[in-house]
């Protein structure tokens, strides 16, 4: 069995250059996190607040941390000075919660707009159909900035089957840099897990959030 360092630099030799691994860390403790740092990977994804604080506040800016979980709107108000970015916006009303509490924080918080790329009606995201609008919306806030675009894609059991979603995705991801709406800065596509990151870099992104295949199998209390 690989060591995290070891399974680190296995998945770095397989990015290209322009491709950042955010490393999603649910469920893992700081010392595992430690050992991803300092194996070259410091992006880090957390999805729990809860989980969140308390490694970050051991860590602290050894790492820049991507909330990439769903978000909960009584949490905004403790997730936006702990992060340094949101990669789960699909709403005008989060991101309204976001920007106020971003101001009283004296920061412009990066974000990204999550899509519902296979429009299932039970997952978080935006309809692709939406996503202009919903930028349009938001760059009228002042303490909030659009950086680009995150989807899940659908649960497969072969990864390939993501392509479509992706490129639906980076589709959307060309119209808004295309678009050169104010205050954004269109730069970041956040696609692909473990079992389709390589696809998805295939496809565009430049973002690719990768947990097991750095930590193992996740163990569930």
């Amino acid at each position: 069995m690989n060591t995290i360092g070891e399974n680190v630099l296995k998945i770095l030799s397989t990015i290209p250059q322009g491709v950042q691994v955010v490393a999603a860390a649910k469920t893992r403790n700081a010392q595992e996190i430690l050992q991803t740092i300092n194996s070259g990977i410091t992006l880090i994804g957390e999805n729990y607040l809860q989980e969140s604080r308390e490694v970050i506040q051991e860590i602290g800016d050894k790492a820049t941390w991507h909330f990439i979980g769903h978000i909960q709107k009584n949490k905004v108000k403790y997730i936006v000075p702990l992060f340094d970015m949101i990669e789960t916006v699909d709403s005008v009303e989060l991101a309204e919660m976001i920007d106020r509490h971003a101001q009283k924080h004296g920061k412009v918080m990066p974000v990204l707009i999550e899509v519902n790329s296979a429009e299932e009606p039970q997952k978080a995201g935006v309809m692709p159909g939406d996503v202009m609008a919903l930028v349009e919306k938001i760059s009228s806030f002042r303490n909030i900035q659009v950086q680009g675009l995150m989807t899940m894609g659908p649960f497969l059991e072969d990864p390939e089957g993501l392509r479509p979603f992706f490129r639906i995705t980076k589709a959307l991801f060309e119209e808004l840099k295309e678009a050169t709406i104010e205050n954004t800065k269109i730069q970041h596509l956040s696609m692909g897990m473990s079992d389709s990151y390589l696809i998805a870099i295939e496809e565009g992104a430049t973002l690719v959030r990768i947990g097991t295949s750095i930590f193992g199998e996740r163990i569930y209390p």
